[in-house]
């Protein structure tokens, strides 16, 4: 890509971000005619940016999963204090928001911390204007990702939590526990030093090549679920988000790039060849026979 690639990237990733907090601040909170929505999405790019500065000058990755993690805390503080009244549904969307940030974020940065660096990032680094798009990316991955979550609590029309919510939270919980086993088991794996060089296929692996990204994608529909009862109008828009997640997991940033690099890796290992035709790629199923 070129720098004109970049900042058209960076333009458009910051339109169409407002564009959709502009829609799904239709009949929610505001700030003296600014919808909280949109206050969230400009708050979430200028946190990214605020970071990007200091990562850029000393030329460092290591902050970017924790200050994406601790971008989604801010914005949900931001939103529940700008939106009165809250309700049951506010309150167990934040919570559960929170949980699953506090979570990620602390995870990622043991993981990089141990690691020393993330190699995704030796080529994006010396350049400004590629680093700052993966800044600005990381702003739009943060806004689209939660509008459903902000749609329900900004909106001024509360509704019964129901019964749609109560299924919400039962597959926010299995999608979240999902992500997290697989996490550890994963840990466990390449911390075990017998296992250096090698793949897991054991656990949640046996049945899903990416189980974190499945409970990943689960977790979200959860809170969808939850919200969109309390989601009327343009609001609706904010559907985006679990479709996004799925889309940005499964092409973009997830399994695309881990797929390619495993392949570079032991593409050429029987072993591995056999992992891929027997074990499905994201939704967990029993292993095909041979």
């Amino acid at each position: 890509m070129t720098r004109k690639s970049f900042i058209l990237t960076i333009i458009a990733s910051i339109t169409i971000s407002l564009s959709i907090a502009v829609l799904i601040g239709q009949g929610g909170s505001d700030v003296n005619g600014i919808p909280t929505s949109l206050i969230c999405c400009v708050i979430a790019f200028f946190f990214q940016w605020a970071a990007f500065l200091p990562a850029y000058h000393f030329q460092t990755e290591r902050y970017y999963d924790l200050v994406g993690s601790a971008s989604y805390l801010c914005l949900i503080a931001l939103a529940l204090s700008l939106s009165k009244p809250l309700d049951v549904r506010d309150t167990v969307i934040a919570m559960f928001v929170s949980i699953w940030a506090l979570r990620l974020g602390i995870f990622l940065f043991y993981r990089i911390k141990k690691q020393g660096h993330d190699s995704r990032f030796d080529d994006i680094k010396p350049d400004f204007w590629w680093f700052l798009m993966v800044w600005t990316l990381q702003g739009l991955w943060v806004f689209i990702t939660l509008t459903m979550a902000l749609a329900a609590i900004t909106t001024n029309v509360k509704q019964e939590f129901g019964l749609l919510g109560l299924l919400g939270i039962a597959v926010w919980i299995f999608g979240f526990s999902f992500e997290v086993i697989a996490d550890f088991q994963k840990s466990r794996f390449r911390n075990n030093d017998k296992n250096t060089g090698s793949f897991i296929t054991t656990g949640l692996w046996s049945w899903s090549r990416h189980p974190n990204y499945f409970g990943e994608i689960v977790l979200w529909i959860g809170i969808s679920l939850i919200a969109a009862p309390a989601i009327s109008g343009w609001q609706w828009v904010a559907l985006i988000s679990p479709l996004f997640v799925a889309f940005l997991v499964t092409r973009i940033s997830g399994v695309t790039l881990l797929e390619t690099k495993a392949l570079e890796r032991w593409g050429k290992d029987p072993a591995y060849r056999n992992y891929l035709s027997r074990t499905s790629c994201i939704i967990p199923m029993p292993p095909r026979c041979e």
